[in-house]
């Protein structure tokens, strides 16, 4: 979603948002609709900077929401 390269499944994380909170959702199979961000950094800023995942997720995300989403987001992050 932030660098819109396709990757499979388990090298993303999913965001779930479902009844107007959004989680990471490590599973897979947490309710509501979900998208998948690579886990970097750069994927991170990228998604944040064009508000992709509020509208990804068909939902107004505040932004006390997304700083708490992606400072959860870094402890997914992988160096590459």
């Amino acid at each position: 979603m932030g660098c819109m390269e396709s990757k499979p499944k388990n090298q993303l994380i999913r965001i779930a948002g479902y009844g107007g909170e959004v989680s990471i959702d490590v599973t897979g199979k947490a309710k509501g609709r979900g998208v998948y961000l690579c886990p970097n950094t750069q994927c991170f800023e990228k998604a944040q900077k064009r508000k992709a995942i509020g509208r990804n997720l068909e939902m107004e995300l505040h932004s006390e929401q997304l700083e708490k989403l992606f400072e959860e987001l870094k402890k997914y992050e992988k160096k590459d």
